[in-house]
C-alpha cells in the first residue's frame, strides 16, 4: 500500500494492487499508518495505478512532471500557446512576513491561494492571457520586496505567528486590490508544530499541502509531498518524537 497523492485540505491517494483508494483526512480524522521505504509513486492511468520499482521519490525521471507554465516569464515555453483565457494577478502575505506575487487562472484565483496556504491575499490585476500576466509577475518579483516562490520550510517558520499587517498594508498601498482575503484554516496553534513526515494521529487540519496532526501531547506539521511515495504500513511504531515543547527556541 503506497501514497501515490493527495488533495490539500482532504486526504491522500493510496494504491494497493493496481486499485486507489482516497483516505480522508479532513479535521478529527485518525490516521494510524507507519512508513516504510520510499520509492517512485509511479502514476494514475484511467483510474488505475501503475507501479514503478525506481528508487526516486516521489517521482522518477519516467514519471516526473513540472508543469512548464510555472517557470514561464511570458515567454511561452509550449510548442504553441494555450493560455488563452484570463488570468488572476495576486499578492499573497505568508506569515511573518514573506510576500509573494503570482499568477493563476482567474476562476482559479481562491482555490490557488488556499493550495498554498497563504494568510493574506489580494487579486489586483485581471490579465486576458497568461502570457501577459507572467511578463508582470516576472516584472514586480526582480524587485526586493516580493519573491515569486514560498517554500515549505519558510511557511512552517510562520505556523502559529500574525502577518505583519503594517508590511501588507504598505504593499497594498502600491496596487488598487480588486479583491482581498483573509484565509483562516481553523488550525488554532498557539506555537509552531514540529516538522515530522509521519501518517499518524488526530488531523487537527490542514494549511495549504502541510497536514497537521496531533500526536502524544504535541503537534506535528506534516509536508504531504513527503508522504508520496511511502509504502504505509499497518502498524505505528513505537518511536520517540520531537516534543512541540520548545520548538520555538532559538
Amino acid at each position: 500500500m503506497q501514497v501515490v497523492g493527495y488533495e490539500s485540505g482532504e486526504g491522500l491517494y493510496v494504491a494497493s494492487g493496481g486499485a486507489v483508494e482516497f483516505v480522508e483526512a479532513d479535521a478529527g480524522t485518525e490516521l494510524a499508518y507507519g512508513l516504510d521505504d520510499r520509492r517512485c509513486a509511479g502514476t494514475v492511468h484511467d483510474g488505475e495505478h501503475v507501479a514503478c520499482d525506481a528508487p526516486e521519490a516521489p517521482y522518477c525521471d519516467a514519471h516526473g512532471s513540472v508543469w512548464v507554465c510555472a517557470r514561464c516569464t511570458g515567454t511561452c515555453l509550449k510548442d504553441e500557446m494555450d493560455c488563452h483565457e484570463e488570468h488572476a494577478l495576486y499578492l499573497a502575505a505568508f506569515a511573518p512576513d514573506v510576500l509573494k506575487v503570482g499568477v493563476t487562472r482567474l476562476w482559479r484565483l481562491e482555490t490557488r491561494l488556499r493550495e498554498q496556504g497563504a494568510d493574506r491575499a489580494a487579486h489586483v490585476r485581471t490579465f486576458p492571457d497568461g502570457r501577459v500576466a507572467r511578463r508582470v509577475e516576472a516584472e514586480l518579483a526582480e524587485g526586493d520586496d516580493l519573491v515569486d516562490r514560498v517554500r515549505v520550510p519558510t511557511k512552517l517558520a510562520g505556523f502559529g505567528r500574525a502577518v505583519d499587517e503594517s508590511a501588507w498594508e504598505a504593499l497594498l498601498d502600491r496596487f488598487d486590490p480588486i479583491e482581498r482575503f483573509d484565509f483562516d484554516y481553523g488550525l488554532d496553534l498557539d506555537e509552531r508544530p514540529v516538522a515530522e513526515t509521519m501518517a499518524a494521529g488526530t488531523v487537527r487540519g490542514w494549511k495549504g499541502r502541510v497536514l497537521v496532526l496531533d500526536r502524544g501531547g504535541s503537534t506535528y506539521a506534516v509536508d504531504a509531498r513527503e508522504l508520496v511515495g511511502r509504502e504505509l504500513a499497518d502498524e505505528v511504531p513505537d518511536r520517540e518524537l520531537q516534543s512541540s515543547l520548545g520548538a520555538f527556541g532559538e
